[in-house]
């Protein structure tokens, strides 16, 4: 049985604009008590973070740091997961990108639909080169 949360004050909307990244986790990426793996929701996010860097670098970028990592409630299999990054500071060589997970449970049931922020996180990535080294963030 789906697992929803009855505290309406969980319930969100999803932001405005495009995901960067949405995907559906399978049986595959669960643990040993049927949740979604953290380490998954963390590879994912990264991926999205990167995505944000990338263009803004116009290149390539490495994650140099998990600023913070906050996990504030479960994703379950067959949720959709919708990743949303937004860059928050440009150094000289690094990009800041703050990325919010949502789950929209419900969809598979054809019962209630609900949108539930599950994850919060702050990455930094330092743009590199074709030795990967740190190469400046070009002007916009």
């Amino acid at each position: 049985m789906l697992n929803i949360p009855n505290d309406p004050t969980l319930h969100v909307a999803l932001p405005g604009g495009q995901p960067i990244l949405r995907t559906v986790p399978m049986p595959a990426d669960t643990n040993h008590a049927g949740d979604i793996f953290g380490g998954w929701i963390m590879s994912q996010v990264d991926m999205a973070g990167s995505i944000v860097g990338i263009r803004r670098a116009r290149g390539r970028v490495a994650t140099v740091a998990v600023n913070s990592f906050v996990f504030k409630q479960p994703v379950f299999v067959g949720d959709i997961v919708s990743f949303y990054a937004d860059i928050v500071k440009i150094g000289r060589t690094s990009i800041t990108v703050d990325v919010s997970v949502y789950a929209q449970r419900g969809v598979r049931e054809g019962g209630e639909e609900i949108c539930i922020k599950v994850t919060e996180a702050v990455l930094t990535y330092v743009a590199i080169d074709e030795q990967r080294r740190p190469r400046m963030v070009p002007q916009e």
